[in-house]
């Protein structure tokens, strides 16, 4: 007998509507749809942001946001939070922990601003310093979202800074260590660099964070762009010794690693783990 049919919808695109804000969308949107498409019972719906999701919530399983600027309003935002306490599952990569950026005043810099969703989500966006290399490491090997992944490995991305909005409800699965970050007059404006984990300087790549009867798993991980959609204007060192940004990169979509993570978090997110 054959399994009986689930949905599942995916959010990719960034803002303003249409526009790529610095990531290559269909190259995470087609990697994400293929994983889902080895399923036979598995149908997906697609956006490119959070307008509508009342059609196509209610029904899904799973939801999988890959987004650079788009964030749910406040109403949208009720929904999504009864579909997950209700049971729902929400895979959210790289940019769903963004969102808007206020101008600061007398100042060329912006700061983001936190909302409810950040809640729902389970972590914040304050800032990244430029792409670099760094390592990351897994803090539970038990999970569900980390099984057959390498206790460490090494990859290339934007070294999201993200700040824990439910500690006591969140499970830290993998974390990176590169240091403090003071704040500067380039990048976003913050007060204190307080996405690092409480005693050291590591941060958080990837948790689980559980609301009710559903949860959502979030990782920082998976920028990549092209030369069309790349808005980066210099690199760390570690990537290119004089800062010159690769006109094509795919980073943590290169990685054993984190393909790994994406398989077992569209496993877990369907309910087969």
């Amino acid at each position: 007998m054959a399994d009986a049919a689930v949905r599942a919808h995916l959010i990719a695109g960034g803002f303003p509507a249409g526009q790529m804000a610095g990531h290559d969308h269909d190259y995470a949107r087609l990697r994400i749809l293929e994983q889902l498409k080895e399923r036979d019972n598995v149908h997906t719906t697609v956006s490119g942001d959070y307008e509508d999701i009342e059609k196509w919530l209610p029904q899904c399983k799973l939801l999988i946001t890959y987004v650079a600027g788009p964030v749910a309003t406040e109403e949208q935002h009720t929904m999504l939070r009864q579909w997950v306490e209700a049971g729902g599952r929400w895979l959210a990569l790289h940019g769903s922990s963004g969102g808007k950026a206020a101008r600061m005043p007398d100042s060329p810099q912006r700061t983001m601003v936190k909302m409810d969703y950040h809640n729902t989500l389970g972590g914040f966006f304050i800032h990244h310093p430029p792409i670099r290399k760094f390592q990351v490491e897994l803090t539970d090997m038990q999970h569900p979202l980390t099984k057959g992944m390498p206790q460490v490995f090494e990859t290339i991305d934007e070294p999201y800074m993200v700040e824990l909005q439910a500690p006591d409800d969140t499970d830290v699965l993998l974390t990176a260590d590169w240091g403090f970050v003071p704040p500067t007059e380039t990048g976003f404006f913050y007060e204190s660099d307080s996405a690092v984990l409480p005693g050291g300087s590591k941060r958080a790549i990837a948790f689980e964070r559980k609301l009710s009867q559903g949860s959502v798993a979030y990782t920082t991980l998976g920028h990549c762009h092209t030369p069309t959609t790349n808005s980066q204007r210099s690199v760390h060192e570690s990537v290119s010794p004089d800062h010159t940004v690769p006109l094509n990169l795919l980073g943590s979509w290169e990685t054993e690693g984190f393909r790994t993570l994406l398989r077992n978090g569209i496993g877990w997110g369907l309910g087969e783990v």
